[in-house]
């Protein structure tokens, strides 16, 4: 899932609180406007908060697929500690090579920190390692990161759960390609303060709202929506008398 910023709301340097706090109240009305129910909902670190779990999980009857960083001290830590002498991993994904590099992940799983950890509907802690060596200069790399999902093993094993994971990321990066193309965002003069993280936000969520509805093409139906609030109104069904024939 893409990550949107509350409009007309930028918080002061250093206020983390409250930018956590826009994200939330802006991600969850958006979500009502998208049918997710029995769908995993996957989220980089700055939206894994306790009330978005519970809104998923207990309201929407979706699952969450979440990365888990600094801003959740408590839950990375313990996850760290847990993972810290881990041993063979549960599932090993080596991809062909491809733009010049070869890769290979790693990722280990475990329901042994459900009752333990903070956090509303875990049903898996994991751990994910990404190798990668590039093949002209044969410089190699390390990627470690934390997550939790609500999906039990059952529901999801860990070949399931990396797949998932490696979803979310292929969203993000073809997202950068989109944004730079049609927004031409690398022009862009908002360059003070929270600006650029908020704007860019705000165009990752809208792409991805208009992704979710299975258009051909994103660019064709951002010049058919430009300029006109109530054929967006139609598209995101915010309206008691939406118009149909925007949808397509």
């Amino acid at each position: 899932m893409l990550h949107p910023k509350k409009v007309g709301t930028l918080p002061k340097e250093g206020d983390e609180e409250a930018k956590r706090t826009n994200e939330i109240k802006m991600a969850i009305p958006l979500l009502d406007a998208i049918e997710i129910q029995g769908k995993t909902i996957t989220a980089d670190a700055l939206l894994t908060q306790r009330e978005l779990a519970d809104y998923l999980v207990q309201k929407r009857k979706a699952h969450y697929h979440f990365t888990v960083k600094g801003n959740q001290p408590t839950l990375l830590s313990d996850i760290e500690f847990y993972f810290w002498n881990r041993q063979e991993p549960d599932f090993i994904e080596n991809t062909p090579p491809d733009h010049g590099r070869i890769e290979t992940r790693k990722i280990w799983t475990t329901n042994e920190l459900n009752e333990y950890l903070n956090f509303p509907h875990v049903g898996q802690a994991f751990v994910i390692e990404r190798h990668c060596i590039e093949k002209k200069t044969g410089k190699c790399s390390c990627e470690i990161a934390y997550g939790v999902t609500s999906q039990s093993p059952q529901e999801a094993d860990a070949q399931s759960v990396l797949a998932t994971n490696r979803g979310h990321w292929s969203i993000e990066n073809s997202c950068h390609y989109i944004i730079d193309w049609n927004y031409d965002e690398d022009r862009s003069r908002i360059r003070i303060g929270y600006g650029p993280e908020n704007i860019t936000r705000l165009r990752r969520f809208a792409i991805g709202v208009i992704k979710s509805k299975g258009v051909s093409s994103v660019a064709q139906k951002m010049r058919q929506l430009t300029r006109n609030v109530r054929l967006v109104l139609d598209y995101l069904k915010m309206t008691t008398n939406s118009c149909a024939s925007v949808h397509s």
